[in-house]
């Protein structure tokens, strides 16, 4: 298994933009009928707090978080790993990073929206303890989506 090394940074970050131009060409794969109408809800704000996972200094995975606006939750976003690095546990660490950062920033609880069209994802996110919940805006209408939430530790291993 390679050294997965993750960093924090901002959404203005040129790897994660360059992953994130990956990820959306991978749901427009997936979702060809639906992708577009959701093309505004996936501009990430400068203030999200994301995370770039490397293998030997490539960019091949990450992830962010926002503030929902709701006390204490916070929605995971644009989590994305290369195909040739899947499979390799990056996702699983990108995840958890994220789910650190925000009990540090005291969050307690994470929110995230996948799809029927996303059977990996959905099975890893339920590995740690996510949970299907009711979708949630502007997921509601979508039979596509699948949302999912979990409670946050009040501390993390570090």
């Amino acid at each position: 298994m390679a050294m997965v090394r993750l960093t924090r940074t901002s959404s203005d970050h040129p790897d994660f933009r360059l992953l994130i131009e990956l990820l959306d060409q991978d749901l427009w794969q997936r979702y060809p009928h639906t992708q577009e109408s959701y093309l505004p809800f996936n501009v990430i704000k400068l203030d999200a707090k994301v995370v770039v996972a490397y293998v030997d200094g490539e960019p091949v995975g990450c992830g962010c978080f926002r503030d929902t606006g709701q006390p204490g939750i916070v929605e995971i976003k644009r989590m994305y790993v290369k195909e040739e690095a899947r499979g390799q546990g990056v996702a699983k660490k990108v995840l958890q990073a994220l789910e650190a950062w925000a009990v540090e920033e005291g969050k307690g609880r994470a929110i995230l929206e996948t799809g029927t069209n996303q059977p990996e994802a959905v099975s890893l996110y339920g590995k740690l303890g996510y949970e299907v919940i009711d979708r949630y805006e502007p997921y509601v209408d979508n039979e596509d989506s699948i949302c999912m939430g979990k409670t946050l530790p009040c501390s993390y291993p570090s």
